[in-house]
């Protein structure tokens, strides 16, 4: 029986090179394809796939919330992060968000497809440039003294604060999340308060550097 694959990227043309190259393989089905990390979601709870082709920054919900939300939905899903960004903190997000691999969109569609046999066997693979990193940064830590815990948003939080930097109205941010206008308001208070900040453009700032939102 071949693997369910869900694509999910926000440019066409990477969707439908990767379904093209997947479909020629007898060993995969794309099952559906995705935008956006929402539309992700909801594409993960109709079809149930076996393995997630995942890219990170996109609108409406980026890759390393979505990832958080559909593996706590669903423990038994994988997801594989495709990304240009080779950043520590994207990295670092993702891994933590529960991915199974993590490859660069440089790679060649061999690595790839030798990433998903590793991951549908039970696996984890880093390209070697991530790889490299991981090590890096783990080497480091050891040598560092414990940082000071960090504040933590919520998930929800995260989603609010995505949407406000991406520009949306409040009234529109509680339309995209099917909340009220005050709860988006109330969540826009906490964020504020717990991340210290004072405007919208403080705001912006933090989900840059959250890896919720890119320039």
């Amino acid at each position: 029986m071949p693997l369910k694959i869900l694509i999910v990227d926000d440019h066409k043309i990477v969707r439908d090179g990767l379904r093209h190259l997947l479909e020629d393989q007898a060993a995969y089905e794309v099952v559906g394809e995705a935008e956006n990390g929402r539309k992700a979601l909801q594409l993960a709870r109709k079809h149930h796939p076996d393995l997630v082709i995942m890219d990170i920054s996109m609108p409406d919900l980026n890759g390393i919330d979505a990832t958080h939300q559909m593996i706590a939905e669903n423990s038994g899903v994988k997801v594989i992060a495709l990304s240009m960004h080779s950043d520590k903190q994207y990295v670092d997000q993702m891994l933590k968000a529960g991915v199974s691999g993590y490859l660069l969109k440089d790679c060649a569609f061999e690595e790839l497809e030798r990433a998903l046999r590793v991951i549908a066997g039970g696996g984890v693979y880093l390209s070697p440039d991530i790889a490299g990193l991981v090590v890096q940064d783990y080497v480091g830590q050891l040598h560092e003294k414990a940082p000071e815990p960090s504040v933590t948003m919520t998930i929800r939080e995260r989603e609010v604060l995505q949407l406000i930097a991406e520009g949306h109205s409040t009234k529109a941010v509680a339309d995209a999340l099917s909340i009220s206008v005050k709860t988006v308001e109330t969540h826009r208070k906490n964020i504020m308060e717990k991340m210290n900040a004072r405007s919208i453009a403080e705001l912006t700032k933090i989900a840059l550097r959250e890896g919720l939102t890119t320039l």
